[in-house]
C-alpha cells in the first residue's frame, strides 16, 4: 500500500510564513528566516514576500545606478583624453557609492589624471 502525503494548500503555508516573519521581528534570526522562505515566496502575494520582492527591486535599481554613474566618470575622463589605469578602472566600477561616485564624476571634469579624481579634500 502507498501511502499519499496530502499537498499544503498555499492558503494554510501563506498564514504560516507571515506569523513566523512577524514573531521573529528584528530578532537577528528573523533575516535568516526570511532567506530561508524567499525562494517559496515566489508564489505568494503576501505582504512578507512584497517586501522582500521590493527590496530586490530596490538593490537591483542601486546597483544599476552605480553602474551607471561608473561609465559616466570613465566616459568624462576618455572624452577628456585622460588615461585611466586598470587599477582607478576597477576602484571606480567597483564603487557602488552613489555619493561617492557623484564626487568622482564632478572631479573628472577639473582632474589632470584619473588618480585625481580620488584624492580627499
Amino acid at each position: 500500500m502507498t501511502r499519499v502525503l496530502p499537498d499544503t494548500p498555499a492558503e494554510l503555508a501563506n498564514p504560516i510564513i507571515e506569523l513566523i516573519a512577524q514573531g521573529l521581528g528584528k530578532h537577528p534570526s528573523a533575516e535568516l528566516w526570511r532567506k530561508l522562505v524567499a525562494v517559496d515566496l515566489s508564489f505568494y502575494k503576501s505582504p512578507l514576500s512584497e517586501e522582500l520582492r521590493a527590496e530586490g527591486r530596490a538593490e537591483g535599481r542601486a546597483q544599476g545606478e552605480a553602474r551607471r554613474a561608473a561609465e559616466d566618470v570613465l566616459a568624462v575622463l576618455a572624452e577628456r583624453g585622460v588615461g585611466v589605469s586598470e587599477e582607478a578602472r576597477e576602484r571606480i566600477t567597483g564603487c557602488g557609492d552613489a555619493e561617492t561616485l557623484s564626487r568622482w564624476l564632478r572631479r573628472a571634469v577639473t582632474c589632470p589624471s584619473a588618480d585625481g579624481i580620488f584624492t580627499e579634500e
